[in-house]
């Protein structure tokens, strides 16, 4: 199994997934339908992929989400939200400590003269 956090060989990772998915096949005879060209610093491989592969390949990649998207911010439609919701594109924090903020800001400006509103927030 590929772990994220080390060092790995891409074309590895390639042969994994085919070997995970190979005993599957129904036709394991028939002919590739593809040919995977990889170059890498490791070297050049070439996987030859039948059809069921590459549907395996198009459902792993249609049920992928990645661990870093947290949405779109919904100011500027940007996909780079952090771990705290703020987006980096354009500033607007996200989620419930974003609707505070914004909250207390509009009663702020509400209030005219720039002084923290009075009494329950």
């Amino acid at each position: 199994m590929v772990r994220v956090t080390t060092s790995f060989d891409p074309a590895a990772v390639i042969a994994e997934f085919i070997d995970a998915v190979a005993p599957y096949d129904p036709h394991p005879d028939a002919p590739p339908v593809a040919l995977l060209g990889l170059r890498t610093a490791l070297g050049d491989e070439i996987f030859p992929l039948g059809d069921h592969v590459i549907r395996a390949m198009c459902r792993a990649l249609a049920s992928y989400r990645d661990p870093e998207d947290r949405g779109r911010c919904v100011d500027c439609g940007g996909r780079h939200l952090d771990e705290n919701l703020h987006c980096r594109d354009c500033g607007r924090l996200h989620g419930i400590l974003g609707q505070v903020i914004a909250d207390h800001a509009r009663r702020v400006a509400a209030a005219g003269d720039g002084s923290a509103p009075h009494g329950a927030a």
